[in-house]
């Protein structure tokens, strides 16, 4: 069984990944509320199977949804709190990175497009990389914030 991660690669369906997410948000909260072992195990196996039944490849997304969905059914809500919220803070660092990278790419002078861009300016001069980096946080701030995600998905 295949999994999409997302940059789009097929790989392996690796168990281990979920019961160690699932793990790490037991953690998280008191004692009390922690899930067993035997939960944690359950979880993880019923994923599985709903993953299989569905014969195809299912994206991590859908598969964390279904993380999701079985946590909640235990009624353990403090561990799919702090499930939800790891997750969500994550996706903020996936975003915030492509950020970093694309003016990293400016400073270090490997943005090819950049480079291309307009024959008249030089890359490596401090001003015109400070315009290129305005550019990349703008682009950015649009995708993010202003577009709808449709239309960020089609480009």
């Amino acid at each position: 069984m295949k999994i999409i991660k997302r940059n789009g690669a097929e790989v392996k369906f690796d168990e281990l990944k979920i019961t160690a997410a699932i793990e790490k948000a037991n953690n998280e909260v008191v004692e009390t509320e922690r899930l067993s072992e035997e939960d944690i195990d359950n979880i993880t196996n019923n994923v599985k199977y709903q993953c299989e039944k569905m014969r195809r490849a299912l994206s991590v997304e859908e598969i964390q949804n279904l993380v999701e969905n079985e946590i909640m059914k235990l009624n353990a809500f403090a561990v799919a709190r702090k499930y939800i919220t790891y997750r969500y803070k994550r996706a903020l660092v996936r975003k915030a990175n492509t950020t970093d990278e694309q003016i990293l790419s400016l400073i270090e002078c490997d943005n090819e497009e950049v480079k291309q861009e307009n024959s008249n300016k030089n890359p490596t001069v401090n001003s015109v990389q400070r315009d290129y980096m305005a550019g990349e946080v703008s682009k950015d701030i649009t995708k993010r914030l202003l577009l709808p995600e449709h239309i960020v998905k089609a480009h």
